[in-house]
């Protein structure tokens, strides 16, 4: 097994005994990442608690997911602790961004209507899931000491963690990110699963999958969202997230939709409802270019009132586009536009000057 990458920094926290939480998804890397660590930390002497993590995504998981780190943990002889965020797994995410997308639209609250999925560069699946809660999870449990919490994200696996650093502080200082096997290449990590007596998460070797993570991942390849729409235990996850394309016009990876690459295990009756979707998707997509980019929805948004030819627009489109995706709102037109609009503005305006008086220097200190 090659030997785990450390820095400095870690290694002084190692040495002093600071805690050591692992996070596993049940993929290779993080077991892999797993194996890694505790030899170096018995290398260094680390006498400080240690344990892996595993962040819970719901219905997405494969249902060998949890098993692969439960069998790590017992190898490991370490407890494994388990979090999921309290409003639901991913799926539910997906389908609550879906239902405040449109409560925004209907109120015009944005100027168009927001992607429910989450992408490469907005992942939340990532952020909200795991990241929220398993470091507050971390600093709960480790009260004033410094964590270090442990990933396997490899460089080689894409263009965005080719950057990777082997550790870096989150803000507070409170916890250490440490990537022990940043450098590593995919035929190290499996012989090092191998070379402990362990075995590789099945969907690998019996799924055919090049990368484990979620069921069906934003960040998959068109082979792997094959294989994984093949198998039995995706069957429900697969309709729900198809159901969510269709009603949304939001295809799963952009422009490759999930609807497409199952279209084998769905029948003509969903198939057809999803072609329906595509064409919603291209007409709802060419109404929202008549929008000029000086009225799309920027940070502080809205910066001013429209004219009346710029309220004119946005109203013949989202009159369109409310008919295409299916939903009811009172700003259609001109005035009410205009109206909903000053509104916005008065808000935003009273926010800042009660910003403003909360930030201001009492009189009678001065």
């Amino acid at each position: 097994m090659p030997e785990a990458l450390i820095t400095s920094e870690i290694e002084h926290l190692v040495r002093s005994g600071a805690p050591v939480a692992i996070g596993v998804s049940g993929g290779k890397d993080s077991q892999a990442a797993a194996l890694a660590t505790f030899r170096k930390l018995d290398q260094l002497g680390h006498a400080g608690p240690r344990v892996l993590v595993h962040a819970d995504l719901g219905v997405v998981e494969w249902n060998d997911s949890l098993p692969v780190c439960e069998k790590l943990a017992r190898h490991l002889g370490v407890e494994l602790l388990v979090v999921r965020r309290k409003a639901g797994g991913l799926m539910e995410r997906w389908e609550s961004r879906w239902a405040s997308s449109v409560e925004r639209y209907t109120s015009l609250s944005t100027v168009t209507l927001v992607p429910c999925w989450s992408t490469p560069q907005l992942r939340f699946c990532t952020s909200e899931l795991k990241t929220k809660v398993i470091l507050p999870e971390l600093k709960r449990r480790f009260p004033g000491q410094v964590v270090i919490n442990v990933t396997g994200i490899r460089r080689a696996e894409s263009a965005s963690r080719s950057r990777a650093t082997v550790a870096s502080p989150e803000a507070d200082g409170r916890v250490w990110n440490w990537r022990p096997i940043v450098e590593w290449s995919e035929q190290e990590v499996f012989a090092a699963i191998a070379g402990a007596g362990l075995q590789a998460h099945p969907a690998y070797t019996d799924f055919g999958m090049s990368r484990v993570s979620c069921r069906f991942c934003i960040m998959s390849s068109l082979p792997d969202m094959r294989a994984a729409a093949a198998q039995p235990e995706a069957r429900e996850l697969l309709i729900r997230m198809v159901e969510l394309e269709i009603t949304s016009t939001f295809a799963f990876q952009g422009a490759r939709w999930l609807g497409d690459v199952a279209a084998q295990q769905l029948g003509p009756a969903v198939l057809a409802r999803v072609a329906a979707a595509k064409e919603s998707a291209r007409r709802r997509a060419a109404a929202e270019k008549r929008i000029t980019k000086a009225m799309l929805y920027v940070k502080g948004w809205p910066t001013r009132m429209l004219t009346d030819e710029e309220a004119d627009i946005l109203a013949s489109v989202r009159r369109e586009v409310c008919q295409i995706v299916g939903i009811t709102s009172a700003i259609l037109d001109r005035d009410s536009i205009h109206q909903r609009y000053a509104e916005l503005l008065s808000n935003k305006t009273a926010r800042s000057s009660v910003a403003s008086t909360k930030t201001e220097p009492h009189l009678a200190h001065l």
